[in-house]
């Protein structure tokens, strides 16, 4: 079974969908907040209350939702039980790149800063890449555009790597710690989120036993 987020039915889950879309808003939000703070050298201070609200509006918005899920399998019985399925994943999916928006703050509020590095521009654009892709994510989910939803996974797993690739490189960079592991840390993080952010475009578009994987079930997408 596809997920049909907005498509009209008798499922009932039309509020569990724009919720859904809702919760990427909000991560997408933690996101540009806690990766700004790392980039721009902002006081955490400033922005620490905004991530613990936004952070703590995720979860409960996903345990609502999941009570919600209970209810409509304990009134419709097994029907919808795919759907009901794959909106499970897709909360999980949605609450984990809300918590690797707050582990990228945490680097802030340990000190990270890169606001006047040398490769700073780099950093900039890396965030800016990934920020659309949140806004990419939300509107294939409720277009349902099959063809846009491939091409996105196709340059997800581009970045993925090349997120991967920076890792490596940090890891055997022969500046100081204090220098490369912040960076690697911080790239970590980001490929985790862009691999969560494929993982539910899949869920768009692919059978509820193809979420997180590709080709049909060959590649596995997730990076937890």
């Amino acid at each position: 079974m596809v997920m049909s987020f907005f498509r009209k039915s008798e499922s009932g889950l039309d509020h569990i969908a724009h919720q859904t879309i809702s919760m990427l808003g909000d991560a997408r939000h933690s996101f540009d907040l806690a990766s700004t703070v790392i980039i721009s050298g902002a006081d955490p201070k400033a922005i620490g209350a905004d991530i613990d609200a936004t952070d703590d509006r995720i979860n409960k918005a996903e345990q609502a939702l999941r009570s919600e899920l209970v209810v409509h399998v304990a009134v419709r019985g097994g029907a919808d039980i795919g759907l009901v399925l794959g909106y499970t994943l897709l909360l999980k999916k949605i609450e984990r790149i809300g918590d690797q928006a707050k582990n990228i703050f945490d680097l802030a509020a340990d000190g990270v800063s890169l606001a006047g590095a040398d490769d700073i521009d780099e950093f900039v654009a890396r965030r800016q890449e990934i920020s659309k892709m949140y806004v990419e994510a939300a509107d294939l989910l409720a277009s349902q555009d099959s063809v846009a939803a491939k091409d996105f996974l196709k340059r997800s797993l581009a970045l993925n790597d090349a997120c991967g690739a920076k890792v490596g490189e940090y890891m055997h960079s022969e500046q100081p710690g204090s220098w490369a592991v912040p960076r690697a840390i911080l790239y970590r993080y980001w490929k985790r989120i862009v691999a969560n952010l494929a993982g539910i475009v899949t869920a768009a578009i692919e059978p509820l036993q193809n979420i997180d994987y590709l080709d049909d079930g060959v590649t596995d997408i997730t990076d937890d």
